[in-house]
């Protein structure tokens, strides 16, 4: 007797020339369903394959995406999540105390209150949770631990560091091809606002507010004509445009991006003083 299984829910099937079911491109993957809007207004990127070396494969020591600038070469024995906070690991002690916080901010151009703010946010956050890797006891000195750093991913980002600390292109890619509404390779603010809007998680209050001191303090510090470009983005994941921006400022060249007037005397990206 024939027998046919019940009919279940409409599912678009993958498109393939090949006998074994596999796409000659990305493109041929289903990213849109008709059932559910937002797909079609947040479409990940289907053609990294083209400039990226398998883009779904999280990598442990380098941050790589289409068009990369490359990431500094002397730290890859550490995780891109630590290559991103080792900036304020100034003595490579793996310990980051509330005060190479404070130096750190500081030395990026950030005033005074600011830093204090950094500080406050980052150290009584995110030491337990680094520390964690090492006791269970709170440190009282409130440092973030190196090592640990992956610990410290929270809720609601855009998911480019994995829950290891490692850095998946494809998270990073579909930044721009979902939010970046005219292609130019970068994000507006309003954009970035609607990323951080798009990749709320329900009930998470700690990460709504993490994300947004995150994205708010890149765009002080990296917005160039009002928006943020891929490859600076790209030196804030693996931390190498932190250094650029303290040996610019320390050269007496000054840091010509960011918002407003600051201490480098620019406004916007013209020298004022």
């Amino acid at each position: 007797m024939s027998s046919s299984n019940p009919p279940g829910p409409h599912v678009t099937t993958m498109r393939s020339n090949s006998t074994d079911a596999t796409p000659s491109t990305n493109e041929d993957i289903p990213v849109v369903s008709k059932h559910c809007t937002v797909t079609s207004q947040r479409v990940p990127a289907t053609s990294t394959s083209a400039g990226i070396e398998k883009p779904g494969v999280a990598r442990c020591n380098v941050v790589e995406g289409d068009n990369s600038p490359g990431s500094m070469k002397q730290f890859h024995e550490f995780t891109p999540m630590q290559q991103h906070v080792l900036f304020w690991d100034r003595d490579r002690d793996g310990q980051i105390y509330p005060l190479d916080t404070y130096t750190g901010f500081r030395d990026l151009g950030f005033n005074i209150l600011f830093s204090l703010l950094a500080t406050l946010i980052i150290n009584l956050n995110f030491s337990y949770p680094t520390r964690l890797a090492h006791s269970i006891i709170p440190d009282p000195r409130f440092r973030v631990y190196v090592d640990s750093i992956y610990k410290a991913k929270h809720g609601s980002d855009s998911g480019t560091f994995d829950a290891e600390g490692r850095f998946v292109p494809q998270a990073f890619e579909d930044m721009f091809s979902k939010y970046d509404c005219d292609g130019d390779g970068a994000l507006t603010f309003g954009e970035l606002f609607e990323m951080m809007h798009g990749n709320r998680c329900a009930a998470d209050p700690f990460g709504w507010g993490a994300a947004f001191f995150e994205w708010g303090s890149t765009w002080l510090l990296i917005q160039k004509d009002g928006k943020v470009y891929r490859e600076d983005l790209q030196g804030v994941y693996d931390g190498s445009i932190f250094w650029k921006i303290a040996n610019a400022r320390k050269s007496g060249k000054g840091w010509s991006q960011g918002f407003g007037l600051g201490g480098d005397g620019f406004l916007g990206g013209v020298k004022v003083a």
